[in-house]
């Protein structure tokens, strides 16, 4: 059974993100809100609690957990040959909802799935998760649902879902909106969008637009993530 906590409150904030740090280095899953929506999240290093995570939204190594950031600096330690395109959308939506994909680091020590080679990062727009973030280290969060469901915003629905399996809930109330994160995969010459979700290909496309870069839409988009129901997020 897991603990709820009314991050609201001063008092149930704070104990709160103790137990839920606390839970984090036990290896254990906890709840988190975002800028979108709700996520379900474990220390980013311990192979193990990633695992549980997949198993406990019903979904396979084919489809690996994105990782949340609390600051800008931490891209240049996840992830390598960042292009300066990428670095341009990075300045202009982070903290926010902007999901980049990257070559990872080769020298880290993380398994989130099967990646093949690439990591899924954000900086995600809720000084609930970036406090937490920021005691225990980069998180892999995936959307707090289990699969084929719709992604939850608010923390009764989480608990619905997940409530048996994860240790702590953070309960930041309704979420901003339900749209997912926007995904953009920054591992080719051009940048291209895998999913669109709160901020429109257009708005990115202007954004870009002084760059130089040539722009390449993709409809399909794979899970990475916790955002959406079973697309990245966070």
């Amino acid at each position: 059974m897991s603990s709820r906590f009314d991050t609201s409150n001063d008092t149930d904030r704070e104990q709160g993100l103790g137990a839920a740090a606390l839970a984090i280095r036990r290896g254990d899953l906890v709840v988190v809100p975002t800028d979108t929506v709700y996520g379900v999240g474990c220390d980013a290093f311990d192979p193990d609690a990633v695992t549980r995570l997949l198993e406990a939204k019903g979904r396979g190594r084919d489809m690996p957990v994105p990782v949340l950031i609390s600051a800008v600096i931490t891209l240049d330690a996840l992830t390598t040959g960042i292009p300066d395109w990428a670095r341009v959308l990075v300045d202009r939506y982070w903290p926010g909802p902007l999901t980049v994909v990257c070559a990872h680091q080769s020298s880290l020590q993380w398994d989130l799935g099967d990646t093949r080679g690439t990591v899924a990062v954000r900086m995600p727009l809720h000084d609930i998760t970036l406090e937490l973030i920021q005691r225990t280290g980069p998180l892999a969060v995936s959307s707090a649902n289990t699969t084929g469901k719709p992604a939850a915003t608010n923390a009764d629905d989480v608990i619905d879902m997940l409530g048996d399996v994860v240790a702590v809930v953070l309960d930041a109330g309704e979420t901003r909106g339900e749209q997912p994160s926007t995904i953009v995969d920054c591992t080719g010459d051009r940048p291209r969008i895998l999913r669109e979700g709160a901020i429109p290909a257009r708005e990115i496309h202007r954004v870009l637009a002084d760059t130089g870069h040539a722009f390449e839409d993709d409809e399909a988009a794979d899970d990475t993530g916790a955002d959406g129901d079973d697309k990245p997020l966070a």
